[in-house]
């Protein structure tokens, strides 16, 4: 493994390791929200959704600390931060103290995110950075898996607060890994081509084409299919499966399906980076996804099977690999070529707005109409962003 790909490999795990904490809590407190000191199921809600709503203001403040302190420096905050909130999990029994630690964590993902961007941008060329980005992806996707799957089953086993020291405790001797895998300082030709990209402006159609799938992605991908996914489930599953003695009900279901993702994500989204990486047009692969998962997600309110559903559904995560990789890709791309920090921030920002208005504006509808109509419209969606990138290849081959 080069000098590059092992630093793509350390920030991917240590992102993963500050995940473990918020992963686990997104398992554990709709079932043990009692233990947290809580007094109501709303403060569930709030308190797994503030840190995905704190992140919108947030982020253009990370962009700005970013071009001013070195990547090592916020990696570093945000680790230490991780770290901190994760402890509190087990210790803390105040509904507010709770909600301040999870603005918190709100604060050290930002950090984190677009660290991690960066560090994929400075360590990469051209003709890898398909294959980083998903490699960054696949890797840090394992800390939700873990966090989730090993976190629910020792709080059942142990304690919340045995699970939140130890997950701590892993975050601490991760620090050191900061100073030998996070890039401090940018090469001259680096340099050179950041103070280049200042002078262009930035923002250009091609850039906001780039954010608004960026946008459509977090809310489809982050948003709407991961919340939706157990509605979905129930609503097409009378009858429950039975599998030696246990039972899989939809929500079962429905966490198997999204662990395929995060466990098969490793291996697959980097292949995907390749082979943007070797194209000479890389847009083509996101036709894919827009096109494809657009179908699938007229199939999926259609299907008359549970199996069939199961394999739409699968399908349409490996779907959502594509997407996801080659937004990024195409993301980090332009933020090569100009400015990285800004077109980086944006685009996180953008992907954080789609992530945050998905289950929103899904549960409107779905309690209006139904889940089909979200459905419907999502796809509709997808297809209409596909058919603007085919006039802007059109456009771009014409010119």
């Amino acid at each position: 493994m080069n000098a590059a790909k092992k630093k793509v490999v350390g920030i991917a795990l240590i992102t993963a390791v500050a995940l473990l904490g918020d992963s686990m809590l997104i398992i554990v407190l709709p079932i043990y929200w009692q233990e947290f000191g809580l007094t109501a199921i709303w403060q569930i809600g709030l308190l797994l959704s503030i840190n995905r709503f704190v992140r919108l203001p947030i982020n253009p403040l990370v962009g700005m600390f970013y071009q001013h302190f070195q990547l090592r420096t916020g990696v570093f905050i945000a680790l230490a931060i991780a770290i901190f909130t994760t402890a509190c999990y087990g210790f803390l029994k105040e509904f507010w103290l709770l909600l301040l630690v999870r603005v918190l964590w709100g604060i050290a993902w930002s950090l984190l995110r677009l660290g991690g961007f960066l560090t994929v941008i400075d360590v990469s060329i051209d003709s890898n950075r398909g294959n980083y980005v998903g490699l960054y992806n696949g890797l840090w996707g394992l800390g939700g898996l873990v966090g989730m799957l090993a976190g629910g089953i020792l709080v059942d086993q142990t304690s919340l607060s045995f699970v939140t020291t130890s997950f701590a405790i892993l975050g601490l001797l991760s620090l050191p890994a900061i100073i030998y895998f996070v890039p401090v300082s940018k090469s001259e030709q680096q340099e050179r081509k950041r103070k280049e990209g200042k002078k262009k402006n930035w923002l250009n159609s091609y850039i906001v084409l780039i954010l608004l799938t960026g946008a459509l992605m977090g809310f489809i991908v982050f948003g709407l299919f991961a919340t939706t996914l157990s509605s979905l489930i129930e609503e097409m599953y009378h009858n429950e499966w039975k599998l030696a003695h246990f039972t899989i009900g939809a929500a079962t279901l429905a966490g198997i399906i999204q662990a395929f993702r995060w466990g098969w994500d490793p291996f697959i989204a980097p292949k995907i980076g390749k082979i943007i990486d070797r194209v000479k047009t890389p847009i083509t692969i996101l036709l894919i996804p827009l096109f494809v998962g657009g179908i699938l997600f007229y199939t999926l309110v259609n299907v008359q099977t549970m199996i069939a559903l199961v394999i739409a559904l699968l399908l349409f995560q490996f779907i959502s690999t594509i997407f996801v990789t080659t937004t990024d890709t195409l993301a980090t791309n332009a933020a090569a070529q100009t400015n990285k920090v800004k077109v980086m921030t944006a685009h996180t920002i953008v992907v954080d707005i789609g992530a945050a208005m998905g289950p929103l504006l899904a549960f409107m509808i779905i309690d209006m109409h139904s889940i089909t109509s979200i459905y419907y419209l999502s796809g509709a969606l997808l297809v209409s962003l596909g058919f603007i990138w085919l006039l802007f290849i059109g456009r771009r081959m014409y010119h």
